[in-house]
């Protein structure tokens, strides 16, 4: 079976030793995703709900990198600062996908670059 790195100039290059994702046979593994705007590096300024639909884009980005959209995703992990923030996960989640995937929300003390959220997915791309 194949392992393939996939990249998108859509999504922020990665800020370790880390790939945006990689794909074994039609499964797709994707890394982290802090709100990160992909031309900048930087932070996206705005609300939570801001940060959010960043991460999700940036997940988006690099799904289609892969040939998926976010529908494929089968597990998402979201990782909050606040966990009080969970409600408005939601709410993002509900304009993003037709069929939900499986999914945890951790509440961790601290992300990188002093993000408020973070998401990893595992796709499957039939």
């Amino acid at each position: 079976m194949s392992r393939q790195v996939i990249h998108s100039d859509d999504a922020p290059a990665a800020i370790g030793t880390y790939s945006q994702a990689i794909k074994v046979g039609n499964t797709v593994y994707l890394s982290g995703q802090i709100p990160l705007d992909p031309a900048t590096g930087e932070m996206v300024e705005g609300s939570f709900d801001d940060r959010v639909s960043r991460v999700l884009d940036n997940l988006s980005a690099v799904i289609a990198a892969a040939g998926g959209t976010l529908n494929n995703i089968v597990k998402l992990n979201v990782f909050l600062t606040d966990l009080g923030n969970f409600a408005a996960v939601n709410q993002a989640m509900e304009r993003y996908f037709d069929d939900y995937p499986a999914r945890a929300a951790i509440g961790v003390a601290s992300l990188p670059k002093g993000a408020d959220v973070e998401m990893d997915a595992i796709v499957v791309i039939d």
